[in-house]
């Protein structure tokens, strides 16, 4: 790795509106993934190219970082936390992270997304290339508004009218601390506008990867494809998870947690059940994610 960058600043603090009642207990980044908070994924993935100090926006149930992570700590990387009374948007919260940041490059990664993008290849490009801000991008996906010309982002949202767009922002980039100059401080603010300052400047780079997985996990679909996809080939049933032994559990669509209880006769096909969740015996459940307790019959509830 050349890339010599050991910071990253892990967005944490968003409502997770869309992927409630999931986040009514949890901070999105903290909910169950394959029986671990879904924020672990980022944090090993960001540790296996080099980084091994974290800063970490919260706002939406604080306290439960502190309950997760009491060390602030992750594997011997250390986790500084910024708490955001008001929500500070993207923008905002990098820029209120600018102790953290200091006068280094830092990766930027959502909180929220399954990805195996090159990261190493990204950091690489973006320090070869002297932008300020370099995105990571797909050549398809959801929501295809970034324009791009050669290794340049020439246009966004269409905010500059040059473009509309055919390329998927993934929510991974990396920044110089020069950006921060562009943001204003103690507002909400989205980095967008600062993206399209560098463009004007021709100081926003474009790495686009076309052979990536990438989960953006904001909604209940995107959350059992995820569940699909890492169940492929690994253990869906945590060996700490207490079942009976009429139970009757579909292994190939359903993943138990760790210390969940299954009760005698259920039925589960292609569910969810949390960590430490318990579903009552007799119980029959289709479609289903068990977050706490799960009794009766039903079918693509949150329970």
């Amino acid at each position: 790795m050349k890339h010599g960058i050991h910071k990253a600043f892990i967005l944490g603090a968003g409502l997770g509106t869309r992927l409630k009642p999931l986040t009514d207990s949890l901070p999105k980044p903290l909910v169950p993934l394959y029986h671990e908070p879904m924020v672990n994924y980022a944090l090993r993935h960001c540790m296996s190219c080099g980084i091994d100090s974290f800063a970490i926006n919260t706002h939406h149930l604080p306290d439960a970082w502190g309950e997760k992570f009491p060390d602030g700590e992750f594997m011997g990387a250390k986790i500084d936390f910024f708490y955001e009374e008001e929500l500070l948007e993207t923008g905002g919260g990098i820029k209120n992270v600018a102790p953290f940041v200091g006068g280094d490059s830092i990766l930027v990664y959502n909180g929220d997304i399954l990805t195996d993008l090159d990261l190493s290849a990204l950091m690489d490009a973006h320090v070869s290339s002297g932008d300020v801000a370099t995105l990571a991008l797909f050549p398809s996906g959801p929501n295809c508004n970034v324009a791009v010309d050669g290794d340049r982002v020439v246009d966004m949202r269409h905010g500059l009218g040059v473009d509309a767009g055919s390329y998927q922002f993934t929510g991974i980039y990396c920044i110089r601390p020069e950006i921060l100059d562009l943001i204003p401080a103690g507002e909400k603010v989205s980095v967008v506008p600062a993206f399209l300052e560098l463009v004007k400047g021709g100081k926003l780079g474009a790495f686009v990867s076309g052979s990536a997985i990438w989960h953006d996990l904001g909604s209940r679909g995107s959350y059992f494809d995820a569940h699909a996809l890492l169940r492929s080939g690994s253990v869906a049933i945590h060996e700490k998870a207490m079942i009976d032994p009429s139970a009757e559990i579909c292994v190939e669509s359903c993943v138990i947690g760790d210390e969940a209880v299954i009760g005698g006769g259920a039925k589960l096909r292609n569910t969810i059940v949390w960590p430490g969740a318990m579903v009552a015996a007799g119980s029959d459940l289709t479609d289903c994610i068990v977050r706490h307790e799960a009794r009766g019959r039903h079918a693509g509830k949150d329970l």
